[in-house]
């Protein structure tokens, strides 16, 4: 082979590997979404601080304002400083996370749980990222579930990278109960201990019960 041909070869090998490298790292910068500034964290009562709201029914659980950090835990509540800095009020934040929570919804797909049937049990939305829990408040909640489970869910959010999805039947959530109790329970960064109820037409969840003492 000549030599002009083999430095061709060799310069094509290298572009495509070093390329290819180079474009894999645009991508992986491209696809890493934006923190949320926005987010409305459900966390146990005890938690709570002067910017908390509390949940229609709610006996256990606030609404904490949060944000997404680089660093672990990867989300943080505001401190007072941190909200002053903001300007703006609890409600006026909690009006901006729903709107958050809703665009978050349209990129996210959730897992559809079956039984042996094929009948639809629940359905879940999960990951990585500690924000899933702070879905419970996205008002296009009931109308995304309307066909599957009719026109109330009921929703539980043990930990922070977790939102469960059910139709309002008491027999299908009891089988999940000791699943759910145990998820948070052992869970570090515990979310909620209640069941939220959300009908269509409606503004917001309100809590009907529990599964953990």
């Amino acid at each position: 082979m000549r030599p002009s041909r083999l430095l061709l070869l060799s310069f094509t090998l290298l572009a495509n590997l070093f390329g290819g490298g180079l474009l894999s790292a645009q991508e992986a910068l491209k696809a890493k979404p934006k923190p949320e500034a926005y987010l409305l964290l459900p966390e146990p009562r005890i938690m709570r601080s002067a910017r908390s709201l509390q949940p229609a029914g709610s006996e256990k659980t606030v609404l904490s304002p949060a944000k997404e950090i680089a660093d672990s835990p990867f989300i943080s509540t505001y401190s007072t400083e941190e909200f002053q800095a903001i300007g703006i009020s609890p409600e006026t934040f909690a009006e901006r996370a729903r709107v958050a929570a809703d665009r978050l919804l349209k990129e996210l797909q959730p897992e559809w749980v079956r039984d042996d049937q094929g009948q639809v049990l629940y359905a879940v939305y999960r990951g990585e990222r500690p924000i899933y829990a702070s879905l419970i408040v996205a008002p296009s909640l009931p109308h995304l579930f309307e066909a599957a489970f009719g026109p109330e869910i009921w929703l539980a959010a043990p930990d922070r990278n977790a939102l469960y999805v059910f139709p309002a039947k008491a027999a299908i959530l009891g089988d999940f109960a000791g699943d759910l109790e145990q998820r948070y329970s052992t869970e570090a960064y515990a979310a909620t201990a209640e069941i939220f109820s959300w009908k269509k037409g409606k503004d917001q969840p309100v809590v009907v019960g529990g599964f953990a003492n």
